[in-house]
């Protein structure tokens, strides 16, 4: 027989966070949609969850670039500097 996963067990094995997100998947990102067991519970199969986990890619996403801060620099980090400048 299968196990069938609730909201918590997903959320306790680190699948979804929130609730909103488990929603967009079921939308947007072909996350199965589930079975309606009562009025207000859903339960998903662990066996269609694992196969959906399986599909994902797992590959590392880049890393964003580096940004610069914008404006002009503080006093401070201005003031250290040029005194650091002068002693040298």
């Amino acid at each position: 027989m299968q196990r069938r996963l609730r909201y918590r067990d997903l959320h306790a094995k680190g699948v979804v966070r929130n609730r909103q997100t488990l929603k967009n998947w079921i939308e947007k990102r072909g996350f199965p949609a589930g079975q309606l067991t009562g009025p207000n519970s859903r339960t998903w199969g662990e066996d269609e969850v694992q196969d959906y986990l399986d599909s994902r890619p797992t590959a590392a996403k880049p890393a964003l670039p580096v940004k610069r801060p914008r404006g002009r620099p503080r006093k401070g980090a201005a003031a250290a500097t040029t005194a650091a400048e002068q002693t040298t």
